[in-house]
């Protein structure tokens, strides 16, 4: 007895089902200039327009000469760079499509503890005696509750 798999109305539906999620998908990726932030360019955080405060500010601040968004925002190994960057997009879209986002836009713990990584990081030879006082409860030094505008500037 010979067995012939047949289209079964279940299974058209389930293709449908995935065709329209993946197209969907697609579609939103390409209006939301997905490609954009997988590379360096500022501008690319300013697709989105709760970002516009802050890509502003970025242009007035000391470190606008010398420093990206992603070279405050995102770790600097290959893996957590892009993980990062996924982990924010995400974030992002389903706050932005349910529109449950914080207005203006805050940033989380973890990503705070990123760019004071990155603070560290840069100005090592600088920080290295007051890196020793550290948050007590989080063990973390919080470079931005003092330096806030050096990364977004003066808000006017």
């Amino acid at each position: 007895m010979t067995r012939h798999a047949g289209i079964t109305i279940a299974g058209l539906a389930l293709a449908a089902l995935i065709g329209i999620c993946i197209g969907s998908a697609a579609y939103t990726f390409s209006f939301a200039e997905g490609t954009s932030y997988l590379s360096n360019d500022p501008k690319a955080c300013v697709n989105c327009h709760i970002m516009r405060d802050q890509y502003d500010g970025w242009q007035k601040a000391p470190h606008h000469a010398n420093a990206t968004c992603n070279d405050c925002h995102v770790p600097h190994d290959l893996i957590g760079k892009y993980y990062t960057k996924a982990e924010h997009g995400w974030r992002h879209s389903k706050g932005f499509t349910l529109q449950n986002f914080h207005e203006p836009i805050r940033i989380t713990p973890e990503s705070l503890a990123i760019v004071n990584n990155n603070c560290v990081r840069c100005h090592e030879g600088l920080v290295s005696g007051i890196t020793e006082h550290t948050d007590a409860v989080r063990g973390l030094v919080n470079c931005a509750q003092c330096h806030a505008r050096v990364g977004h500037g003066p808000r006017n």
